[in-house]
């Protein structure tokens, strides 16, 4: 998997998945790269590791819950490179809702965040290498719970299973111009923000983890280490005429075994 020559925009990279993928890419040979998120200092320091490591990388704040700033982050894109290659779409918002209290406004920023955004991302990548009349190579990052999840992550399990659809309706349309498009759904993951989410809705303490994964059937959650060898081959040309392909990345296997039945606590409250 080699990328010289070649330029990419990875959102969610100042922190997590993102960032660990960026420093693949980097390792591997990226030319140019644009680090985005909210926080700017965390951002800054990714990418001058990154330009301290060969890569022309820069960092461009943006809010993928605000359509006006994933457009400016588009342009600021093709004005520095002229034409972006690839595309990782990485950011996503993995906050708590479920049937009783999601509001009409926390659906709207998980569907705009996870959903809008990135198609945006893709319509403005897609759009610069069809001007180029260049390849080019995009994956989204999805989630198992796309089949179907928790009742707790109901809006979030709609924004991913609409993540896959679009991945392979517009792999459809793309195909003719080059430009392939796949998504990758992992599991239950090991990140910073995954510990911070234990903690903020789950009432995690120290050690969550190593019980957490005391009970996974290979002993541990998925590391974004391992995931990004995944990511990064689907965006080389390793992977080949490889698009519309949807990946479960995790450790289990969606329908199979026995079905799973609604835990009792679910039930109507007896109050």
């Amino acid at each position: 998997m080699r990328f010289e020559g070649r330029n990419a925009i990875i959102t969610g990279s100042t922190q997590g998945l993102g960032a660990t993928l960026a420093r693949r890419m980097v390792d591997e040979g990226l030319s140019g790269l644009v680090v985005t998120g909210r926080n700017a200092e965390r951002g800054e320091a990714v990418a001058a590791e990154l330009a301290a490591g060969g890569c022309d990388a820069v960092f461009v704040a943006a809010d993928m819950a605000d359509a006006a700033s994933v457009e400016a982050l588009i342009d600021r894109s093709r004005e520095r490179f002229g034409v972006v290659h690839h595309l990782a779409n990485c950011a996503a918002l993995t906050t708590r809702g479920d049937v009783w209290d999601t509001t009409p406004e926390y659906f709207d920023e998980m569907m705009a965040v996870n959903l809008r955004s990135p198609f945006q991302l893709v319509q403005g990548v897609a759009r610069m290498l069809r001007d180029a009349g260049s390849p080019g190579t995009i994956v989204n990052v999805g989630s198992i719970a796309w089949h179907g999840g928790q009742p707790f992550i109901t809006p979030y399990v709609m924004t991913k299973s609409g993540l896959v659809t679009m991945t392979k309706t517009v792999a459809y349309q793309l195909m003719r111009y080059g430009i392939r498009i796949n998504i990758v759904n992992p599991g239950w993951m090991d990140t910073d923000g995954e510990d911070l989410i234990q903690r903020r809705f789950h009432g995690a303490t120290d050690g969550w983890l190593e019980r957490a994964e005391a009970d996974r059937p290979f002993g541990r959650l998925v590391k974004p280490e391992e995931l990004v060898t995944t990511l990064a081959f689907v965006l080389s040309e390793d992977s080949g005429m490889m698009t519309g392909a949807v990946i479960d990345y995790d450790q289990s296997v969606p329908g199979a075994g026995d079905a799973p039945v609604p835990p009792v606590e679910l039930g109507p409250d007896p109050t």
